[in-house]
């Protein structure tokens, strides 16, 4: 199935690409997920739309994603969250929960789109995560999980 990428999507492609997937992963995945759109001789004109739109959010240069890079590896992000005594979270640290700590912690502003999360962040304590910020380039950002 042939289908038009909304959002940055890992091993498959960048928003705006028109791609080949097997239908079920469109159908299943992909598409109510608000990641892609089917393919259509209309939606050629959304092609466009979403590249502009992504050429302006994304970082263009090595040199600006080396810099957010510094940026981020030097923030010491803290992110409170409620937990049990046994030091385990009442759910997990979302993508998001990331984001919005980084912005606190006087970081520069990161999609959360780009934030990879090895496995969920169930505990307390220090844990690594990475924020693909240009496709060559990948910040490491420790972020320490403390109880609220």
């Amino acid at each position: 199935m042939k289908i038009i990428l909304t959002h940055e999507v890992s091993g498959l492609g960048a928003a705006g690409d028109v791609v080949d997937v097997k239908d079920g992963y469109a159908r299943n995945y992909l598409i109510p997920r608000n990641f892609a759109i089917r393919w259509t001789k209309g939606g050629e004109k959304d092609v466009e739309q979403i590249r502009r739109a992504r050429k302006i959010h994304e970082i263009q240069t090595i040199e600006q994603a080396n810099q957010v890079k510094a940026q981020l590896e030097g923030v010491k992000v803290r992110l409170a969250v409620r937990s049990g005594d046994a030091g385990r979270l009442f759910g997990s640290v979302t993508p998001a929960d990331v984001a919005s700590a980084i912005k606190a912690s006087g970081g520069p502003e990161v999609d959360k789109r780009r934030i990879e999360l090895g496995s969920p962040i169930k505990t307390l304590g220090s844990h690594e995560t990475s924020v693909r910020l240009h496709p060559e380039v990948a910040a490491k950002v420790n972020i320490e999980v403390v109880a609220a």
